[in-house]
């Protein structure tokens, strides 16, 4: 294992620390935590908090999208694992400016019941939370950490949608409508070269063959669903955009935002080439994107592959909200 690190126990207490330390015009540490808050506190005033997290690994998600526009806060838990409810807590607390905060959490299972435990202790405090569960993969059915699919890159067009409500001044009910509307609409699909090495363990999460792929990895290095040998780009975007229009009956009479999302090692060129190939099968069944993003956005670590997520836009506002601009260091 090469890595750019000291000891692998403190990985998540040194990133979080050069992180805001980088970035200060952004992001705050809350005291005690491994949590991020938006720097500019005082702009928060009557607005609902909007809060994520999860296990670090996937920068920058999710203290790469804290700021004005999208994340109020977001808690970093050890490498792959949920944080602690007493962390999430705290970044419930600090995100409270007495209109509520809402929780967007990926369908893992330790992240569903800690985030959970927080809501409960935050109610103690007369807090209102509310909450969505993401859930965009359309890979697998029940996998490694979860039941049900499991949430990933397409979380990050929530936390574009739902910051930008809040920062607007929508109310807690109106913003856990608009997170019940979207959701159904986004899916997501992946493919890897090669698995995540976990700092703190060394290891990969699987194996692959030179020579080989697999379709519908996790983020965490969960089994896809089915392994083949290496295609060409314009390959996998066949595969992928087949099985993605299975779940959406794509029609090039409706407006999609696409997300194509790096896993953490794959090349920013092999990005735009997938990009092109993407667009020449869009193009062929008469659809141009009406929002595309390219880069790494949720990532695994040192995984090699790519997502791709499509959202089905069925308002025009949730366009008008992802074209709104923000001051995050992430988008």
């Amino acid at each position: 294992m090469k890595k750019i690190i000291n000891d692998p126990a403190n990985v998540v207490s040194e990133m979080v620390s050069g992180l805001v330390r980088s970035y200060p015009q952004f992001v705050k540490q809350i005291s005690g935590t491994e949590a991020v808050v938006r720097a500019d506190q005082d702009s928060m005033a009557d607005k609902v908090g909007i809060v994520s997290g999860g296990g670090s690994g996937h920068e920058p998600a999710h203290a790469g999208f804290v700021g004005k526009g999208m994340l109020t806060a977001a808690v970093c838990g050890q490498v792959f694992t949920s944080p602690t409810p007493d962390q999430i807590y705290q970044a419930i607390k600090v995100a409270n400016h007495g209109k509520g905060v809402f929780l967007v959490i990926k369908n893992y299972s330790g992240d569903v019941m800690n985030f959970d435990m927080a809501k409960d202790m935050a109610a103690m405090d007369d807090i209102e939370v509310k909450s969505i569960v993401v859930d965009d993969d359309i890979a697998v059915e029940n996998s490694t950490y979860t039941q049900g699919r499991r949430g990933v890159a397409g979380t990050i067009f929530v936390h574009k949608i739902l910051g930008a409500a809040a920062q607007s001044g929508a109310s807690l009910d109106e913003i856990a409508e608009l997170a019940e509307q979207i959701l159904p609409n986004i899916k997501t699909i992946a493919v890897a070269l090669s698995a995540a090495t976990n700092p703190e363990t060394g290891k990969p999460g699987f194996v692959l063959k030179d020579d080989e792929i697999e379709y519908g990895v996790g983020i965490h290095s969960e089994p896809g669903y089915r392994r083949e040998k290496i295609k060409s780009s314009q390959n996998l975007v066949e595969e992928m955009v087949t099985k993605l229009d299975q779940e959406m009956n794509f029609d090039g009479n409706k407006k999609y935002a696409v997300l194509i999302n790096g896993m953490g090692a794959t090349p920013l060129m092999e990005q735009y080439i997938f990009s092109n190939d993407l667009l020449n099968k869009l193009t062929e069944m008469k659809i141009e994107p009406a929002f595309m993003k390219v880069g790494n956005y949720m990532t695994s670590i040192d995984m090699a592959g790519v997502s791709l997520t499509m959202f089905e836009l069925q308002n025009k506002k949730w366009l008008d909200y992802l074209n709104e601009p923000v001051a995050t260091i992430g988008w």
